[in-house]
């Protein structure tokens, strides 16, 4: 009889604290010994030559959410979590969209139908707040951080989603109450439409428009905001999709005076700027999203955030529409002006290559911030610690083998994603997970799939203490 279902022999080892060499024993989907000189399993992988990682954990993706009439989003949950997959990822965690004058719980019953037999990677949901009525936030979402939905996300941006800040604030409070943790889109929306009656007024509609009309001055101050109601409630805050070092400056602010403030930034604000929105035959709509790309001085201060920590996050922000499509990019409106080119790109198989390569490859950054921006961090913020994000016994065999050799030049026609581009096509990347494994089956071995449609399930996710009973300095 075998010892163990898996064996992942001589890899190199990196947890976000410690790197090291050893062999990883699993059965019944858990690591359960680590160690040298392990035998009898029923398969064992030879990871010798290369780094043995928790799979990564991507908490900022978009998937089958509604996107307005006429627009379609690229992925659901079988092409986005197979992508998913292929780029080193064990689980993801999409965003289940309250629509207004319907009950949250509703909508997240049809979701997980969306979801049910349908995924390659694991995943958990946030929740979009959209409609702060009194009996949301009353009961209802107070019920649902009860049920393991531990994690809401509210919009200071985007007419239909928007949040007064006397909404922002109950909101902030029910996740004191119930330990829940709240990710904030800081844009500051009537600046925004200021900006954009400008724009229209002088004919300026093409989709560079969308960078110059969303300048890092609105993310700035709605980052003040978000961070100073906060502050005034007394509880954490996540400040996602970070694309400049005036919101860093905020956020460095807020943690000065004792605010416990979680930084998110994502590939886009590192690889790309705002002058790829000014492409050829409207072909910049493919890198329209929310906020847009900055300059390289703003790439240099993200970099910086990622290497310093500053930023405790590293996610995708994936949210794929087709570009040469009428459901997609270039749907009749969109291609009149860019108010109505849909926001988001996609990403997330290709977000950690990116920052292997960028990060580790060229040293920015060693493998356990590595380890922490893809993985671990995403685990201690959302509730799914310690059985994801780490490589330890008892934890759920996630894990991802890379080949930090093998050299790839991104080309959207070798992903596996539902759009029709990336947004990073040609970059030249070195390091690549080749063979990725869910709860101790493997689903991608040597950059083949070999697992299964449905092998990934639903998890729940843990909230905090209250906040009226736990110790600040320990979240």
């Amino acid at each position: 009889m075998s010892d163990f279902d898996l064996i992942v022999r001589s890899g190199t080892i990196a947890t976000a604290s410690d790197v090291f060499k050893a062999d990883i024993g699993v059965r019944d989907g858990r690591i359960v010994q680590i160690g040298e000189g392990l035998a009898g399993a029923r398969k064992t992988i030879d990871a010798d030559g290369k780094y043995v990682l928790p799979g990564g954990i991507d908490s900022h993706v978009h998937l089958a959410q509604p996107s307005g009439e006429g627009i379609v989003m690229a992925d659901g949950f079988e092409s986005g979590t197979l992508s998913a997959l292929f780029g080193g990822n064990t689980t993801v965690m999409p965003f289940c969209l309250q629509e207004k004058g319907r009950p949250l719980r509703e909508a997240l019953n049809d979701y997980h139908k969306l979801a049910e037999g349908n995924c390659y990677t694991d995943v958990s949901f946030h929740l979009i707040v959209s409609d702060a009525t009194e009996s949301l936030i009353g009961q209802e979402l107070r019920a649902l951080a009860a049920d393991g939905y531990a994690s809401f996300k509210v919009f200071m941006t985007y007419q239909d989603l928007r949040l007064s800040d006397a909404d922002i604030l109950k909101t902030l409070d029910v996740a004191r109450e119930t330990g829940a943790t709240v990710m904030v889109h800081c844009e500051n929306e009537d600046a925004i439409r200021f900006l954009i009656d400008r724009h229209e007024q002088a004919g300026m509609v093409s989709p560079r428009a969308h960078a110059s009309t969303r300048p890092a001055a609105v993310e700035r101050e709605a980052t003040h905001r978000a961070l100073t109601l906060a502050e005034i409630v007394d509880v954490p805050i996540v400040i996602v999709h970070v694309s400049n070092g005036e919101a860093m400056d905020e956020i460095a602010r807020a943690r000065a005076r004792g605010v416990k403030v979680i930084g998110e930034t994502c590939p886009q604000y590192l690889m790309l700027t705002a002058d790829d929105l000014d492409g050829m035959d409207w072909e910049g709509a493919k890198f329209v999203c929310s906020p847009p790309p900055r300059d390289k001085a703003a790439q240099e201060a993200c970099w910086l955030g990622i290497e310093t920590g500053a930023f405790d996050l590293f996610s995708s922000d994936h949210c794929p529409f087709r570009y040469d499509d009428a459901q997609g990019k270039r749907n009749p409106k969109g291609l009149k002006s860019f108010r109505h080119i849909p926001n988001g790109i996609p990403g997330v198989e290709t977000r950690l290559p990116i920052l292997f390569s960028e990060g580790v490859m060229k040293g920015r950054i060693d493998l356990p911030r590595f380890v922490a921006l893809s993985a671990t961090n995403h685990a201690k913020t959302y509730g799914l610690y310690p059985q994801k994000g780490t490589i330890a016994i008892g934890a759920d065999a996630d894990l991802a083998i890379w080949d930090p050799e093998q050299r790839r030049h991104i080309r959207h026609a070798d992903l596996h994603d539902a759009a029709d581009y990336s947004p990073y096509e040609s970059l030249e990347v070195t390091g690549w997970p080749t063979t990725v494994i869910l709860s101790g089956q493997v689903m991608v071995e040597d950059g083949v799939l070999v697992g299964e449609k449905g092998a990934g399930t639903y998890r729940s996710a843990k909230t905090r203490p209250p906040i009226d009973s736990m110790n600040m300095k320990e979240i």
